[in-house]
């Protein structure tokens, strides 16, 4: 669970995401932190208790803020296509928005350490998608909503390398998702 953030946490915090933005995570060593942070470098010790928790905590907060973005976007629409479609365009827009995205989406895919952080996001995410491609009519939907959050993820991923939204993306994607088809899930 992630700690309260004071002052000096969230100053470390802020800077991470500053420099992740600017030179990718691989800048993110504790002096460089703590240098743009204004800090002792010891000071981040009190706060953190390694480089790795320090990573895993500057996911959670991305992630979360990107979470809060979506959410807002969504709330009080019933699950459907119109929710579906207002959620996946606000979290699109939202990651070309939030500082740091591209290195943390890079960083997801190559971070061993991040995959508990990632599969619990995705999880999260897929659930909310669940609730919309069972309104629309997917059965199962569990699937699906694992594969629309990845694709979700690809575009994102995508729309950072072209500066800007990938319409054609985004409207293949919404195609795909908003019309079901019947999925034989073989037995097990």
């Amino acid at each position: 669970m992630a700690r309260p953030a004071g002052p000096g946490r969230r100053a470390l915090l802020d800077a991470g995401m500053s420099l992740a933005e600017e030179k990718g995570v691989g800048a993110l060593s504790i002096s460089a932190v703590t240098t743009t942070a204004g800090m002792a470098k010891g000071s981040f010790y009190q706060h953190f208790p390694d480089r790795q928790s320090y990573i895993v905590e500057l996911h959670r907060r991305y992630h979360d803020q990107l979470e809060s973005l979506m959410k807002s976007a969504i709330e009080g629409l019933p699950p459907g296509v119109e929710r579906l479609r207002t959620g996946f365009v606000a979290f699109l827009d939202a990651c070309l928005a939030t500082p740091g995205t591209k290195a943390f989406l890079a960083q997801a895919r190559s971070e061993t350490d991040l995959g508990e952080q990632v599969a619990e996001r995705n999880a999260m995410f897929a659930a909310l998608v669940r609730a919309d491609l069972e309104a629309i009519g997917w059965s199962p939907a569990a699937p699906v909503a694992t594969l629309a959050v990845a694709m979700a993820a690809d575009v994102s991923f995508q729309e950072l390398g072209a500066r800007g939204p990938r319409d054609d993306l985004r409207a293949a994607v919404l195609a795909i998702v908003a019309h079901p088809v019947d999925i034989r899930v073989p037995p097990t």
